[in-house]
């Protein structure tokens, strides 16, 4: 299992993140699509070569063809609409926010799975990113959906785990050269 392979390589020194890593993904409560969906977009979101390496493979046999491709595809959208978004919200001038984006983003409006999981993996992604207006947009499209709470932050507790040991284990690759 790939999970093991990622938990061995975390070093002594994060052993939470390493007990961490088995918990949000081997106890979650989501179901499969939205746990594996949430796992790879998050692996992507990383920018970790060793996450998305031994999470991948093992997302992929977990999802239907559609939501593997939904996954990546939420990953690669938020990647363009986190840094939009939150320079936008940044900027302390507000007129910004008023003109048009004129940024293509389909996929959103036509995911190629329930609507709500790819909204779940979007959430994810901008938790990874950093951006404060999409986190806010998806949860309130969550919560409208009527997803509560804990679905919700089991989503970013999953970003956030695998994001940290994403920069642990590059950081010790880069310390080890």
């Amino acid at each position: 299992m790939a999970l093991d392979e990622l938990k061995s390589a975390v070093p002594d020194y994060a052993k939470d993140l390493k007990l961490n890593l088995g918990s949000v993904i081997g106890n979650s409560d989501l179901p499969q699509q939205q746990l594996w969906g949430t796992v790879l977009a998050c692996a992507i979101a990383s920018r970790s070569p060793k996450v998305l390496r031994e999470l991948e493979p093992e997302a992929k046999a977990n999802l239907s063809p559609e939501a593997y491709t939904a996954a990546k595809s939420a990953a690669a959208i938020m990647a363009m609409n986190n840094v939009f978004y939150r320079t936008r919200h940044l900027l302390s001038d507000p007129e910004y926010g008023t003109i048009r984006a004129g940024l293509r983003m389909n996929v959103i409006g036509n995911p190629g799975v329930e609507k709500i999981d790819f909204e779940l993996w979007s959430l994810a992604v901008s938790a990874i990113n950093g951006c404060g207006q999409c986190l806010d947009s998806h949860e309130q499209v969550l919560r409208k959906a009527g997803v509560d709470r804990e679905t919700i932050q089991e989503a970013f507790k999953i970003a956030s785990v695998i994001q940290a040991v994403g920069v642990t284990l590059d950081s010790e690759a880069v310390l080890s050269e």
